[in-house]
């Protein structure tokens, strides 16, 4: 049996394992992120060697880049204007204020303390770091003691910045010499990975929305298929980027938003389904790969990025998670009226996962001089929110929405209570209004 055989084996057993469990582990601190990194890590070349990226790498990176794609495409189709319109001021600060602080915090702090790497790298740093996972602490934001205006606002948040760093991500990489993207030049990227990817994406999703809708209401369209056919568009967002040396991510989540809104303003009188159904497989097997991926990030780059601890890996770790993410969101949270206790619980739930995962595993790929470094800072990083993130969220959760109650039966017109619209179920989330079942 081939050493490959046997991880893909051992990836299948801890996924079982998980599923056969997670509604009893769904109210505990051991979130399936923990479980499946710290699979992961045994499964690595630091335990038991059955997972690792040199040995064949082309169908880990598949199956990362997969996974990224479908959540890009999916979160974003699930996002409508009335998101950004009633209580939007929460994630328009957090994404339009937040985000961008925080890029600039992390690139400031990387530079005393990760020396050897460049300029351009340490920014590289900072963007991949920048994006929140909600799926890692996904009880603190469908918790039903937690007000629904934070638990929109998170999610809206989560949702939206994956894709909204790319343009971020792709720059810095093209100044950094030795690239993909480097060889076509900062303004090159800048027509084919942003303005060229960006009218794929718009056109391949506008134009398969659309579609798709002509074809269902002349009921040529089965359930099953159209959810097979929601895959195709984003696969086909993608591709279509790649091929012309553009940014395949950027267009797959352009796509989603184009095809989201195809979905709902074509919509046609003999429909019954909620369009947004329509993504429910893509949401359930993007959930999946993502899952699959964390484990193989605690395979090919936590584990051995434990073995290389240092004390500036650890400390920007952990100001990574603190003070790059909670001074910009308390700085974008400035004058909105909301409580120190919301602004702190905001500010702490913006776990690292997939999109970090994923952008760093690409950067390891173009083997720029500091890879090494860069890896073990964006492993270390992911890890410590997996655990921390995920063994406070249930605790933090619970205690954040008793003092919610109490400050809203002591306080007419709280800002917490402003109302909010009705979120679409991301299903690697689990429903907003009620704790997984």
């Amino acid at each position: 049996m081939s050493g490959g055989a046997w991880a893909g084996a051992a990836m299948a057993g801890v996924t079982a394992a998980y599923a056969l469990c997670s509604r009893r582990l769904s109210s505990t601190p051991l979130s399936s992120a923990i479980v499946f990194v710290g699979s992961g890590i045994l499964l690595g070349p630091a335990v038991l060697g059955l997972v690792d990226l040199e040995r064949d790498p082309a169908p880990i990176i598949a199956l990362l880049e997969a996974a990224l794609t479908l959540v890009l495409f999916t979160d974003a189709m699930t996002v409508r204007r009335r998101d950004l319109q009633a209580g939007g001021f929460l994630p328009g600060r957090l994404l339009g204020i937040g985000l961008p602080l925080s890029i600039g915090a992390g690139w400031l702090l990387a530079w005393p303390l990760l020396p050897g790497l460049t300029v351009w790298e340490l920014a590289l740093v900072a963007a991949i770091l920048a994006p929140t996972d909600a799926a890692l602490g996904k009880t603190a934001i469908s918790h039903p003691r937690v007000p629904a205006l934070v638990r929109h606002g998170l999610n809206v948040e989560s949702g939206l910045n994956d894709g909204m760093v790319l343009p971020f991500f792709v720059l810095f990489l093209a100044a950094i010499p030795g690239t993909h993207y480097a060889q076509e030049g900062v303004a090159g990227v800048f027509w084919r990975a942003l303005v060229l990817s960006t009218a794929l994406g718009l056109l391949v999703g506008g134009l398969g929305g659309r579609l798709l809708q002509w074809f269902r209401a002349r009921g040529w369209v089965t359930r099953e298929w159209r959810q097979v056919y929601l895959l195709a568009v984003a696969v086909a967002s993608y591709e279509l980027a790649v091929v012309t040396d553009g940014s395949g991510f950027i267009a797959a989540w352009v796509a989603g938003f184009a095809f989201g809104f195809a979905l709902r303003h074509y919509r046609t009188d003999v429909e019954k389904e909620d369009p947004d159904r329509t993504a429910e497989f893509a949401e359930n097997l993007g959930g999946l790969l993502a899952s699959i991926s964390l484990l193989v990030f605690g395979a090919v780059l936590l584990g051995p990025a434990l073995e290389h601890l240092s004390w500036r890996i650890i400390l920007y770790a952990v100001l990574s998670l603190t003070v790059v993410r909670m001074l910009p969101v308390a700085l974008s949270l400035a004058g909105s009226g909301l409580r120190p206790p919301t602004v702190a619980y905001i500010g702490w739930f913006g776990p690292r996962g997939l999109a970090s995962v994923v952008l760093a595993l690409l950067v390891v790929e173009e083997h720029v001089p500091g890879v090494e470094l860069l890896g073990r800072v964006v492993a270390i990083t992911v890890g410590l929110s997996v655990l921390l993130h995920g063994v406070s969220a249930v605790a933090l959760a619970e205690r954040y929405g008793r003092w919610h109650e109490k400050t809203a039966t002591a306080t007419r017109d709280l800002r917490e209570g402003t109302p909010v619209p009705e979120s679409p179920v991301r299903r690697r989330l689990g429903p907003l209004d009620k704790p997984e079942t």
